[in-house]
């Protein structure tokens, strides 16, 4: 398991709140992302997970409250947001690639168009990341031409590429055939090891569990228990979060 992180947060949250109509999904959520951090969302499917992973990244508007990274609030409506986001990297389930794009051309183009890079620092930087993730050989094909679990493998190196301050992950294995989440699994493991600050939702107990440095149980859209994984997986407090790890989690 990674080191918990130290100092102050890279991200806070305060009071966040997120409705759509009469539902609310987000519901006064409190947060802090330390450097180094690997931080698990669990709960059950509507519990607010991929909905506060998007507001940190601003792809929601948030209705209250306040995100701050690195101090400066990025939840004010006037903030630039394609320079907050250029700041964090966010892998989804889909993969969301350029089918068009080679695996190499998708991984360049954000560290080109967005960062500012040479064509030649941009490729320098992939092609050493593809390496690590064993894709070395797969960097002029086409999306169409990988598994879903290489895929997945591409679409972490291109959030990679541009050195994120965070990593955000959303349920990244959910859309892979059970004999693919084991590689996905382990990069993301090596990341963690290797100390780079993440805040990823997850179904996948066993990984939280091996991996996570804090483990947040998300319920009707609340932060409803939160702490080290050996304290919430053996010693839950909250009859909530008993209830969910009982369902989850094999006998």
């Amino acid at each position: 398991m990674p080191n918990p992180g130290s100092g102050e947060p890279v991200l806070r949250v305060r009071g966040l709140r997120k409705s759509y109509g009469d539902k609310v999904v987000l519901d006064d959520v409190d947060l802090d992302v330390a450097r180094h951090d690997v931080i698990c969302l669990i709960g059950s499917s509507g519990s607010g997970k991929s909905t506060l992973l998007r507001c940190l990244n601003l792809l929601e508007v948030v209705d209250d409250g306040v995100i701050e990274l690195d101090g400066q609030e990025i939840s004010d409506p006037r903030v630039d947001v394609r320079a907050v986001r250029s700041r964090m990297g966010m892998v989804f389930q889909a993969y969301n690639l350029f089918p068009h794009l080679t695996v190499l051309d998708n991984c360049t183009l954000a560290p080109r168009k967005v960062h500012g890079r040479s064509r030649r620092d941009a490729e320098a930087r992939a092609r050493e990341l593809l390496e690590r993730f064993g894709l070395a050989d797969k960097a002029d094909a086409h999306p169409d031409r990988l598994s879903g679990g290489q895929q997945q493998r591409v679409a972490l190196v291109r959030a990679l590429c541009p050195d994120p301050e965070v990593l955000l992950l959303d349920e990244i294995t959910a859309a892979l055939d059970p004999e693919l989440v084991g590689e996905v699994l382990t990069i993301v493991g090596d990341l963690a090891r290797a100390g780079t600050t993440m805040l990823l939702a997850t179904h996948e107990m066993a990984f939280a569990r091996e991996v996570a440095t804090k483990v947040c149980f998300l319920d009707g859209g609340r932060v409803l228990e939160q702490g080290p994984p050996a304290e919430i997986f053996a010693a839950p407090r909250e009859e909530r979060t008993r209830q969910f790890l009982r369902r989850v989690l094999p006998a």
